[in-house]
């Protein structure tokens, strides 16, 4: 069997490498090709195209991205039809995978497409899920975005959230000390967001610094492009008491509360039952335009599953250094309230297992 897996981001990454381990489990003699990044290969994926750099923040950023990464993609779509893989899986990456999944199809590809986690989870786009669903295998890790394509007449596999399989709670970890604490920082794996996150946290941590002294840091880096930049900004900031390590679990385990960019890392951080507090920052042009894309109260996991606010979101202006420290402050003095209300989270996200059911709705695909 022939897998081949795209993804565009830190998250499509972490998410493709935990399938290809566990279609392994399923078919032994497996291989696998794909467009990603570390993680994918050191699940044993063999990449044709490397995704450093491609994800964009905004539409805006994305105007000069997307060129580049579309001409990779059709080179691909090209190759798929002369020596096609027993099935296509596609991983988030809206922006461009719809239009890979569409453009095959108009080249009369025939073999399986599973898209794994389609755009527009919370948006009930109408023509994006029936554009999905016409070329692909839809495949959600979200029961909002099942009832929707299903309002639609629309085919769509659900079996559950795979982060519930990846990531167990961490058992309970005392109050930090009151002039200290490890605070972990999450800014992001986009390059706009490392450029926004890195710099407004580390003046936040000179913040918390002042209210606690003693308190210690630690940087998670989503591959070896963001360590480099996240250690230049270190240096530049002439701020000791930082390390940097690989990945976000590394960072939370050590964490007594986090800083996290808004994004799967605070889903992460939920089911890890990490205290944390969600942080975004675009640049101001770009402000208008998500206005228009977005008009929910809340813009992170965890709250939007819950429809209130568990973890708490500092935006834009309002994530001045005084603000980021004294959120955390709260956290880090009392996380009770917080840690039981993402409990509630695991429970949302359906039944544990669904990796598995995930990888064994791509190997049916595959044989089809």
């Amino acid at each position: 069997m022939r897998v081949f897996l795209a993804t565009g981001e830190a998250s499509g990454d972490m998410l493709g490498a935990a399938l290809a381990n566990a279609i392994r489990d399923l078919v032994p003699g497996v291989t696998f090709a794909g467009i990603g990044g570390e993680r994918m290969e050191a699940a044993g994926v063999t990449l044709s195209a490397r995704t450093t750099g491609w994800a964009a923040m905004g539409p805006l950023e994305a105007l000069r991205t997307i060129p580049r990464i579309l001409a990779t993609e059709v080179r691909h779509a090209l190759w798929f039809r002369r020596s096609p893989p027993d099935v296509l899986v596609l991983v988030d990456f809206g922006a461009v995978h719809v239009r890979v999944a569409r453009f095959l199809r108009f080249l009369r590809y025939r073999r399986p497409i599973v898209y794994a986690l389609p755009p527009g989870v919370f948006l009930d786009i109408e023509h994006q899920a029936r554009t999905v669903a016409h070329n692909a295998r839809p495949l959600t890790a979200f029961a909002h975005q099942r009832d929707f394509y299903r309002s639609l007449g629309l085919e769509i596999a659900y079996f559950g959230h795979p982060l519930v399989s990846l990531v167990d709670a961490r058992a309970p970890r005392p109050l930090a000390p009151p002039d200290g604490g490890t605070i972990a920082l999450l800014p992001g794996s986009r390059r706009a967001e490392l450029s926004y996150h890195v710099p407004a946290l580390l003046r936040a941590c000179r913040t918390l610094r002042e209210r606690r002294p003693r308190a210690t840091f630690v940087a998670s880096a989503a591959d070896a492009d963001a360590e480099r930049t996240i250690r230049r900004y270190i240096d530049d900031a002439a701020l000791d008491g930082v390390t940097i390590v690989r990945g976000a679990r590394p960072a939370l385990d050590v964490a007594d509360a986090a800083w996290i960019a808004s994004g799967t890392a605070v889903l992460e951080a939920a089911l890890r039952e990490v205290p944390c507090v969600a942080l975004y920052i675009i640049a101001p042009a770009q402000v208008p335009i998500y206005k228009r894309m977005w008009n929910k109260p809340y813009i992170t996991l965890p709250n939007i599953l819950l429809d209130r606010e568990v973890v708490p979101e500092v935006l834009q202006d309002a994530a001045t250094p005084e603000a980021l420290a004294a959120a955390l402050e709260r956290l880090l003095t009392d996380p009770s309230q917080q840690v039981r209300d993402v409990r509630e989270v695991r429970a949302q996200l359906g039944e544990p297992g669904a990796l598995e059911r995930c990888a064994a709705f791509i190997v049916e695909a595959a044989r089809s």
